[in-house]
């Protein structure tokens, strides 16, 4: 049987041989991906890096690869929301997993590392700021797996959200890899994080806009399953796991809680519970095998 070549038009290669939004190639990647939101963030990790020997930007994709205790790694940003992780792990995949001059999906895949280094609040009043939490689970508040084939894993915190809140529609709820979650210490919580489609309403904030949803942090806060309860709020690590299950890569999200949002506190240290949150990834997480 004749093996599928993706069209010119779905799957983009730019003249110089990069892929579309990322400008990549395949040989400027290593298999083990830090991912900050900000893409002044970059630096931030990079500066760790023993050498750099790779550095790129196009749009809110900065890009900088390099060795790290004899491992190669990259550090990428990516923009904020899953609409980018979407687009962050389907060229990510694309470059590892398909052949470029055929445009055709290799047989043997390559299942990278991807490690979310992220600021997030914290919907616990017991949960202060300062703490580094590892995402153990997490439930998506957004329509993009609405358009890919259903996740494989147990959707019951998700369902419970739905009927707590009366949506009309259903989040998504999807794991860490367990092997990576295992190389974490005693520095980390583990979690069960909400990955909301905004910053505001979305997260149970009022500006000028009033909230549909009463109570939302209370009430989101105080749902209890088998023993677990919702952690923390940021926008991306649902989309990240979801798309890690469908692609096969190994997902990992880390946050640095800056804030609280019960007791209306910010993190004064947040750059230092930031940097605290860097080192640690990159000494647990940035081995060589």
């Amino acid at each position: 049987m004749e093996k599928h070549r993706i069209p010119e038009s779905e799957l983009i290669i730019n003249s110089d041989g990069s892929i579309y939004h990322l400008h990549l190639k395949p040989e400027d990647l290593a298999s083990v991906i830090f991912t900050v939101g900000d893409p002044d963030r970059v630096p931030l990790v990079s500066r760790n890096f023993d050498t750099i020997d790779f550095q790129t930007q196009k749009r809110e994709f900065v890009t900088h690869t390099g060795m790290l205790n004899g491992q190669r790694v990259s550090v990428m940003s990516t923009g904020m929301g899953t609409d980018n992780i979407e687009i962050l792990m389907t060229e990510l995949d694309a470059l590892v997993n398909v052949d470029f001059a055929t445009r055709i999906v290799k047989e043997e895949k390559t299942s990278l590392q991807i490690i979310r280094l992220g600021t997030s609040g914290a919907m616990q009043a017991d949960l202060p700021v300062g703490t580094l939490l590892a995402s153990e689970i997490a439930i998506g508040m957004d329509s993009l797996m609405s358009y890919y084939p259903p996740l494989s894993g147990n959707q019951e915190i998700a369902q419970a959200i739905q009927g707590e809140l009366n949506l009309p529609f259903r989040p998504y709820q999807a794991r860490a890899a367990f092997q990576m979650v295992n190389r974490l210490d005693e520095r980390f919580e583990k979690g069960v994080t909400l990955t909301c489609p905004g910053f505001y309403a979305p997260q149970g904030r009022e500006v000028r806009l009033k909230p549909r949803f009463a109570q939302f942090i209370e009430r989101l806060a105080g749902l209890e399953v088998n023993g677990r309860r919702l952690t923390n709020f940021e926008m991306e690590t649902a989309g990240y796991y979801a798309m890690g299950e469908q692609l096969g890569h190994q997902m990992l999200s880390l946050n640095a809680i800056v804030a609280n949002r019960p007791n209306r506190e910010f993190d004064k240290k947040a750059e230092k519970t930031v940097d605290r949150m860097i080192h640690a990834a990159l000494e647990l997480l940035a081995v060589k095998k």
